[in-house]
């Protein structure tokens, strides 16, 4: 049995005030609509139809970016209803599928388990339409569920026409169905208009029942599921609840948060068991974190790798890679392209930028390393910089193994320092220095070493 799937998101999105469609805006790190296309995708045996309208060109270049021939989409030039944005995606599914799967791009919490569920309910009662439903106390514009007497779904009504004594109901249909897919798309040209000229998809509720077809609906126990996005109330509400269900499966997974309601921890991170997570800590992108780590507090990582058994404190690295036991801050700052080898500490207030530091070398703090490659067990003085950048071109320094930079040394690149050498504090050094050679002053000049 094929199952297609239909995603509406071109809904205008006049109360969130912003020159971004709706769906792009994020939450957790990623855009409201993506973790629509994420919870179908697995379900499905043909791309899903985005149905976009407002912004569409910049919704689809946004969605083809990060999916590829993984979605299709169709248009819905004018905004006539969430009926007619799903006869939007008809050309390109009807006749393919068995079942249809609708759910709405503005709906990020939905579960792929929840579709699970979903598609067995509907496959065990045999019936026509499958949706869901919460039971709760803010409405947030969805429609309300009318049941009879004896329990069984009746109808849907929407909020904009429901009359004051339907608005008092307290079970919402949140816009998540499953469709016997022929009689759907023979239905949806049935549909009659609303007082305000749209075509519902919730109205194949009542015309389902009025044929003597089942109507299913699964109430979802979490109600956190059916969180919509209309404003950036809503936008905040959906991001403390999708904070709260990642880091509570980080805890589960053996990863300890001093406090999860500060700790931000987005959808590609992973994170191994024993690492302790400490007040406002930012863990974004595809950052990857060992084991036994301690990271923040007031930490922010980005694209970031970091090995085992390292301590990271008030700092912040972006597509960076630190090794294990390594020991990192306060106040240090990593740029692209920075690697910290095993064992490194870099102290308070260091900056790196597109440079590795070997294993067990040390810096201790208010210096600039750029465009450099250091060897292992090398001693950076306070106030090292590498002078990499001449206005125009950016140069490399090389420094070898067991090399004692002194402090408030000026590295002015292209450089090369050998094995075992040393600077003097304050020593500009202009040119290359050969190994187990102290250079001292300004410009710096070899010295004899008293060893």
């Amino acid at each position: 049995m094929k199952i297609a799937s239909v995603i509406l998101a071109a809904g205008l999105g006049k109360r969130m005030h912003s020159n971004l469609p709706k769906t792009l805006h994020t939450v957790l790190g990623k855009p409201i609509v993506f973790h629509a296309m994420d919870t179908v995708l697995p379900k499905v045996d043909l791309p899903p139809v985005i149905v976009t309208g407002y912004g569409s060109e910049l919704v689809r270049e946004e969605i083809a970016r990060a999916y590829g021939e993984k979605v299709n989409f169709a248009l819905q030039a004018e905004q006539l209803g969430t009926g007619h944005a799903v006869h939007s995606a008809e050309d390109q599914l009807r006749g393919k599928a068995d079942l249809l799967l609708v759910t709405f791009g503005d709906m990020p919490m939905l579960r792929p388990e929840t579709i699970d569920r979903l598609l067995q309910i509907h496959h065990e009662t045999g019936s026509t339409i499958t949706m869901t439903s919460v039971i709760g106390d803010l409405p947030r514009g969805f429609g309300r569920v009318v049941r009879s007497e004896d329990g069984r779904v009746r109808a849907i009504v929407e909020e904009a026409v429901a009359t004051p004594e339907q608005l008092k109901i307290r079970e919402y249909n949140i816009s998540a169905y499953c469709f016997d897919a022929e009689w759907m798309w023979r239905s949806l040209a049935e549909l009659k208009p609303s007082p305000k000229g749209e075509f519902y998809i919730t109205d194949l509720v009542e015309m389902a029942i009025s044929q003597g077809k089942g109507v299913e609906a699964m109430l979802l126990e979490d109600a956190a599921e059916g969180l919509g996005i209309n404003n950036r109330v809503d936008l905040a509400d959906c991001e403390r609840a999708m904070r709260a269900r990642v880091n509570r499966q980080w805890m589960l997974a053996g990863v300890s948060f001093m406090d999860p309601d500060t700790t931000t921890v987005e959808m590609d991170v992973t994170i191994g068991q024993d690492t302790v997570l400490f007040p406002n800590t930012y863990l974004r992108g595809k950052t990857s974190i060992g084991e036994s780590c301690a990271i923040g507090p007031d930490t922010t990582l980005l694209h970031t790798s970091v090995g085992d058994h390292s301590v990271i404190q008030h700092s912040v690295a972006e597509k960076a890679t630190i090794g294990c036991h390594v020991t990192m801050g306060p106040f240090c700052h990593l740029r692209s392209g920075a690697v910290l080898k095993d064992y490194v500490h870099l102290g308070n207030f260091g900056e790196v930028k597109d440079s590795t530091l070997g294993e067990h070398t040390k810096m201790g703090h208010f210096s600039y390393i750029g465009n450099a490659t250091i060897g292992r067990d090398v001693n950076i003085g306070a106030g090292t910089i590498t002078c990499n950048y001449d206005g125009k071109y950016k140069h490399p320094t090389e420094i070898g193994d067991e090399t004692f930079i002194g402090s408030d040394t000026m590295l002015v690149a292209p450089l090369k320092i050998g094995k075992r050498a040393k600077t003097g504090a304050g020593a500009v050094v202009t040119h290359d220095v050969p190994d187990n050679t102290l250079v001292v002053g300004v410009p710096a000049r070899p010295k004899e070493r008293k060893d």
